[in-house]
């Protein structure tokens, strides 16, 4: 990596261990990284940068399953099983966070477009684009009043509602690379849809990436339609 990815790199690792330091002492801390607490205190009071190695470890290793643990316990189920993770996709820096672990811990390479569902998908869309200085694109049920083309799919669900997603004819252009990514990730059937999308548009898809999978249905589904990675950062069983 040159010096500009290394630079970024650590600052991410700095980023983690200062969420992580929240709610932990430095000796919890040092017990869960595996780093002396010394050198963690200046990592997080900004007197010292981790080397690359230990950065990465942070980034990729102790982080992803750290930002798992605190978006298990922010998410809540119903009674019916309807998922309420607003404590989640509100909180824009614990996204921004979560962009640079997911990257690094499935392998996306950097896309031209990220590409998700309105609404809830929005912040982690944007969160991802920040990290990859990529263009967000959303999709929505609805078409916008100004906007005169549209590339759009439809698919009848197993309920019997038939679902449209429309977006811009101008969000993704032909040859462009595009993320997929939304908040959860159950039955596929939106991610399905956005693919198809990518598709009519010309687009080529680097990865499928929720913050949450609710059983491994809508995982496997989305594997299905795409050779590129696919994965989340937390998993429910449904």
């Amino acid at each position: 990596m040159n010096r500009a990815e290394k630079a970024t790199l650590q600052l991410r690792a700095v980023a983690v261990l200062r969420t992580l330091k929240e709610t932990r002492t430095y000796e919890e801390l040092a017990e869960l990284t595996g780093l002396p607490a010394g050198d963690l205190n200046r990592y997080v009071n900004g007197h010292v940068l981790p080397g690359a190695d230990r950065a990465e470890a942070v980034v990729a290793g102790v982080g992803r399953e750290a930002l798992a643990t605190e978006l298990r316990e922010r998410v809540s189920f119903d009674d019916e099983g309807y998922v309420d993770n607003s404590a989640v996709v509100f909180d824009q820096s614990f996204l921004d966070l979560v962009a640079p672990v997911a990257a690094e811990r499935l392998g996306f390479e950097r896309p031209d477009v990220v590409l998700t569902a309105a609404t809830d998908g929005i912040t982690l869309g944007a969160a991802m684009a920040s990290h990859f200085d990529a263009r967000v694109a959303y999709a929505k049920k609805s078409k916008e009043t100004a906007v005169e083309e549209f590339v759009e799919s439809r698919q009848r669900l197993a309920s019997g509602i038939e679902l449209t997603y429309y977006l811009p004819a101008d969000a993704v252009n032909d040859g462009e690379t595009v993320l997929v990514v939304d908040d959860l990730i159950r039955s596929g059937e939106t991610q399905e849809l956005l693919l198809d999308i990518v598709e009519r548009a010309g687009g080529e898809v680097t990865g499928v990436f929720a913050l949450i999978a609710v059983g491994d249905e809508g995982v496997q589904r989305a594997e299905r339609q795409t050779d590129a990675p696919v994965g989340s950062l937390t998993q429910f069983e449904q």
